[in-house]
């Protein structure tokens, strides 16, 4: 798998990881981020890499899974790290690094979320965990159901924009003519077109949607988290709690 394969996708299996309640996972992302982000020391980055990879060998991830970056994304690293080096000499560079790191454990754990999580169980999860804000007559079920949405519709764009770049390239080129209508074929034209098929796209859910009855219930059945969901919090706060004090001491 590269780059170019939607990476947005349940990978099928029954591990322990798959078995987690979703709002567990998202509870642990957001422990997990804002300890990296309020402690970004190379201790908690480890730790927060540690728990990744253990997570990813405990639900089974094949190696064909895990995206592949292009090397011009690595190329952009090395040069981003030599241009803080030779300003600001060895630390800023190791800053640089440390700022990558956390973007990419970051980025893991929720990819890795998305793989062992149905995309159905995510609405519940996050309108179960946003209940205290109904106390200020928020609308919560609305915000799940449109993050749950936004998450669905997310492969269909990105197949859609893959398509728009395949019949641009298909596009016949004349080099002779510059006011050929071939020739003024660029970038707006493309975030227009892209613009236009998401705006069309959009209609045709809500239109769906609404033919339905609207959105209904979230779920069909109720999903609560069980004695495996406390374990896995509780690895995880013992996880954190040991990485903020490796912190401390060094």
């Amino acid at each position: 798998m590269t780059m170019r394969t939607v990476p947005l996708r349940q990978v099928p299996g029954n591990s322990y990881v798959h078995r987690l309640w979703a709002g567990t996972k998202l509870l642990i992302v957001l422990i997990l981020g804002v300890m990296t982000w309020a402690l970004p020391s190379w201790p908690a980055l480890g730790m927060v890499a540690a728990i990744v990879l253990v997570t990813a060998l405990v639900a089974g991830i094949p190696l064909g899974a895990i995206p592949r970056p292009p090397w011009w994304f690595w190329g952009l690293i090395v040069l981003g790290t030599a241009i803080n080096a030779s300003f600001a000499g060895l630390p800023a560079a190791l800053v640089f690094l440390r700022a990558i790191v956390l973007g990419l454990v970051l980025v893991a754990s929720s990819i890795l979320v998305i793989w062992t999580t149905p995309m159905a169980e995510v609405a519940p999860a996050l309108a179960t965990l946003m209940r205290p804000l109904r106390i200020l007559r928020l609308p919560v079920d609305e915000w799940a159901v449109s993050i749950a949405l936004t998450l669905r519709g997310l492969p269909l764009l990105i197949e859609e924009l893959r398509m728009l770049r395949a019949a641009h390239r298909l596009r016949p080129t004349t080099k002779g003519r510059s006011d050929h209508p071939s020739a003024e074929m660029g970038l707006m034209d493309m975030i227009t077109a892209a613009m236009s098929s998401a705006l069309r796209r959009s209609a045709e859910m809500a239109e769906a949607i609404t033919a339905r009855g609207g959105t209904g219930r979230l779920t069909a059945y109720v999903s609560r988290p069980g004695r495996i969901d406390a374990v896995a919090l509780g690895v995880v706060c013992v996880a954190c709690a040991a990485a903020i004090t490796g912190t401390v001491l060094l």
